[in-house]
């Protein structure tokens, strides 16, 4: 089996592995960014659902659903940093997409809520 054969046979699970590892790369970057991001009074956004969120989550933090998002947009303001989180990632990825489309220039994913409190 050649590299090609390999590679047509695998291609699946090389994405996968670059997916997960963007995603704590991108994830790593954002946890370095907190300390700043805090400071400069960044709002700390948890797109979980209200029953997720009010089963844990991290002092400071406002929960809006990602489904409620895009009509409670005013919440959050433009002129400072947005972090994301949810429970893996994704929903924040995509809530990071709706913001950028939305006007708001500094839209972080940070992946994991738990991540808030590092």
């Amino acid at each position: 089996m050649d590299f090609l054969d390999v590679l047509q046979k695998y291609w699946p699970l090389l994405a996968l592995g670059l997916w997960v590892t963007y995603k704590w790369w991108n994830s790593k970057k954002v946890i370095a960014m907190l300390p700043e991001l805090r400071r400069v009074g960044a709002t700390f956004v948890d797109v979980r659902s209200a029953a997720e969120f009010a089963s844990g989550n991290a002092p400071g933090t406002i929960n809006i659903p990602l489904q409620e998002l895009g009509s409670r947009l005013g919440e959050i303001p433009k002129s400072s940093p947005v972090v994301l989180g949810c429970a893996s990632g994704t929903r924040s990825a995509m809530a990071r997409r709706l913001l950028i489309k939305n006007g708001y220039l500094q839209a972080h994913n940070i992946g994991a809520w738990s991540k808030f409190l590092n």
